[in-house]
């Protein structure tokens, strides 16, 4: 869920615009009262488009903030769209990319404060299911934690399981329909990043060898893309028969289109 707020009459045009591209977001302008109600959306982990002053965002989130891997994202912009600044949950939350996005469809200039802003970051899902777990199911879990992410199927660069999921037909099927490279790793591989995992599952690691695949394979394999560590953006999710985790990582050189700001 996305709720844009806006507290001036220039900002509520911004925000009108900025609703056109997720029409499912919700309006607040001028919300009372509006402390409350900003940090109430917040801790229902709903991702924020504050159009308003940054000491005005920083006072009402500061006594409700959590750490960096549950708060949602916080976007903050100036009420004439000029500048679009991640403020919260850059990198785990997705907001860098989200706010990338944003800056995007408005012409604004992205501000971003977290490390590596020059770098392009490579994505990469990571995928378990039940044996035999329908194509549809499996889409939808994907997209759907896309969407939680702030990215786009074009910002994934492959998909990742462990070794038994090989021949997984749904994956297979899948990853073509979607065009995507579909990798695998043995159990070894993947139990070198399990200190890294948001939880462990002694069940899943008596069953396949590993204490969450997901997870696991996305950390995995974005490592492998890269040659760097990674760092997951989204925790596994499930569905009724699959799970699927992002994870991100950056390379080691500085691309060239990321070297001017």
């Amino acid at each position: 869920m996305i709720r844009i707020i806006a507290l001036t009459e220039t900002g509520h045009d911004l925000a009108r615009r900025i609703q056109a591209y997720w029409p499912d977001s919700r309006l607040d302008f001028c919300p009372q009262p509006f402390t409350a109600t900003v940090q109430q959306a917040f801790l229902n982990g709903e991702r924020l488009i504050m159009i308003c002053a940054m000491g005005i965002a920083v006072r009402t989130l500061a006594p409700v903030l959590a750490d960096k891997h549950r708060d949602p994202a916080v976007l903050v912009l100036d009420e004439h769209g000029q500048f679009v600044v991640p403020l919260l949950s850059g990198h785990e939350g997705g907001a860098n990319e989200w706010g990338r996005q944003l800056a995007g469809k408005l012409t604004a200039q992205l501000v971003l404060t977290t490390a590596n802003p020059y770098l392009k970051p490579v994505y990469a899902v990571g995928m378990g299911c039940e044996r035999g777990c329908s194509v549809t199911e499996i889409a939808e879990l994907f997209h759907h934690c896309l969407g939680l992410a702030g990215l786009t199927a074009a910002k994934i660069e492959t998909i990742h399981s462990i070794d038994i999921k090989a021949d997984e037909t749904g994956f297979i099927d899948f990853c073509n329909h979607v065009n995507k490279k579909f990798q695998t790793w043995s159990a070894e591989q993947l139990n070198t990043v399990k200190s890294q995992l948001s939880t462990r599952s002694d069940y899943v690691f008596r069953v396949v060898g590993v204490y969450g695949v997901a997870e696991s394979a996305a950390l995995y394999g974005a490592m492998a893309i890269t040659g760097t560590p990674a760092e997951l953006i989204l925790n596994k999710h499930k569905s009724q028969r699959a799970t699927c985790a992002i994870a991100r990582s950056y390379p080691r050189t500085y691309p060239q289109e990321y070297t001017q700001t």
